[in-house]
């Protein structure tokens, strides 16, 4: 009997082990650094600028779920959610925060750290947005790409004004949530508007139904076109404009050629998928060990000029050889 008893109790504490083993093995688990990736659109509206970020990743030897962790948060245009996300991005001490293509939300990672490593995508002077103290040496926790827009707002406007000769009263919509893109909107268009004898009316759509009130705004004060401001939020809803502008028949201009890709008529400005993928290249040279002082800020190089030609055969416009001759991408 006392045989049995030891043999029994042998077999138990041997059962004991094997079952502890696979917590064990889980704990033993090496653990992912994390990137914090901080859209300003939809999880869908995001989808290809995603793919260029990950492929930038997977080019620097990282691949989401094997040796890194991407936590996604699309905020669909919810400025006011940025310095809570960033709070707690900082308390779980992520490995780097990335924040392609919005102001705001690089403004807010910088002000919530000066030590977890940032890689940016911004429209404006990363220097003087006080990101970094030079383009060559950032010097900081900071680093990213310079992707132009004041530099080719005046050119946006002069294309559509040779697009649409006789459009004078030009509405802007811009997000007042993105206060350092609307203010330099703002004041790029009125340096560039007199030259071409345009009248420039400010609108605000800081949101999805501000966007519908603007448009019926327009039913009793009509523009002959309309510019639309640089914007994350605005890029989301790109399907959306391009519905409101061809049911009310406004010719309009964006900086993205998706807009054109969903019914817009005209856009121009740099090549924001790449700007994406260098963010993500840069993410993962961060997760090898580089320093964001060490990386130098990128500067676009590549600009697009797109037009819709059924947008503008539906809006009764002409395209002038001239301007047509000079496209990078023509959907017909």
């Amino acid at each position: 009997m006392a045989i049995g008893i030891g043999r029994r109790r042998f077999i138990s504490a041997f059962g004991g082990t094997a079952v502890a083993w696979p917590l064990v093995a889980r704990a033993q688990q090496p653990v992912l650094p994390v990137v914090g990736f901080i859209g300003m659109g939809s999880a869908d509206t995001d989808a290809p600028n995603v793919t260029a970020f990950r492929k930038g990743l997977n080019e620097s030897g990282y691949v989401e779920g094997q040796n890194a962790a991407v936590e996604y948060h699309h905020l669909e245009g919810h400025y006011d959610r940025l310095p809570a996300l960033m709070a707690d991005l900082v308390r779980r001490q992520v490995a780097v925060i990335a924040t392609p293509g919005t102001v705001p939300a690089t403004l807010a990672a910088k002000a919530a750290t000066s030590t977890i490593p940032i890689v940016f995508g911004v429209s404006q002077d990363p220097v003087r947005l006080g990101l970094v103290a030079s383009l060559a040496r950032p010097s900081g926790n900071a680093t990213g790409i310079n992707f132009f827009m004041a530099e080719v707002i005046a050119k946006r406007l002069l294309l559509l004004h040779e697009l649409v000769p006789k459009a004078v009263h030009i509405a802007a919509l811009v997000n007042p949530g993105n206060a350092s893109n609307t203010e330099t909107t703002v004041q790029e268009l009125q340096k560039a508007a007199p030259a071409l004898a345009l009248q420039i009316r400010i609108v605000n759509a800081p949101t999805v139904d501000a966007i519908d009130a603007a448009f019926a705004g327009f039913a009793g004060d009509r523009p002959d076109a309309l510019f639309v401001m640089p914007d994350a939020f605005f890029f989301s809803r790109r399907a959306q404009f391009a519905e409101l502008s061809a049911r009310d028949r406004i010719p309009a201009t964006y900086d993205n050629r998706a807009f054109v890709a969903a019914g817009g008529l005209m856009s121009y400005g740099t090549d924001v998928a790449e700007m994406f993928h260098q963010v993500g290249a840069y993410a993962g040279s961060i997760l090898k060990g580089a320093k964001p002082a060490d990386l130098p800020v990128l500067q676009s190089t590549k600009f697009e000029f797109a037009i819709n030609l059924q947008a503008a055969r539906a809006l009764g416009i002409e395209v002038p050889p001239a301007v047509l001759s000079i496209a990078d991408e023509v959907v017909e």
